[in-house]
């Protein structure tokens, strides 16, 4: 535990901040490699911890299906994307563009599971902006 620590630059007695704290503000902004590519294994692990619902052939026949093909590339594109932008070029503002695209994604392509609820997000966006989705 020690050594992930002194990996992130935190000690012992700094209070934990949480997912969403100061911690990972300063780890974006002093460390967005590592960020980066945490992100990313994040991402994939939860691709990874589907397969066991249904079954790893499965579940990669179900990704590139004609519903959510377009949704899995773009996933699959900006993952790839934030660990190069990430750990490979070293910008941080493209990696953190590439992390909110992976977020996005991500959304995206988990609602394709659930029945509706694609269609239900587009009647939002477009209720409240009043702009018709075109995806």
């Amino acid at each position: 535990m020690e050594s992930l620590r002194s990996a992130f630059g935190s000690s012992e007695n700094e209070e934990n901040d949480g997912l969403l704290g100061a911690g990972t503000i300063e780890l974006w902004l002093t460390q967005y490699t590592a960020f980066a590519l945490l992100y990313s294994l994040g991402t994939l692990t939860a691709l990874a911890g589907t397969c066991f619902l249904r079954g790893p052939m499965s579940q990669v026949k179900k990704m590139f299906d004609k519903d959510r093909l377009i949704s899995t590339i773009v996933l699959l594109v900006s993952i790839v994307l934030t660990i190069v932008c990430g750990a490979v070029l070293k910008i941080a503002i493209l990696a953190l563009l590439c992390v909110i695209i992976q977020s996005l994604a991500f959304i995206w392509y988990t609602l394709s599971y659930i029945p509706g609820a694609r269609t239900a997000v587009k009647s939002c966006f477009s209720g409240l902006t009043g702009i018709n989705c075109p995806c």
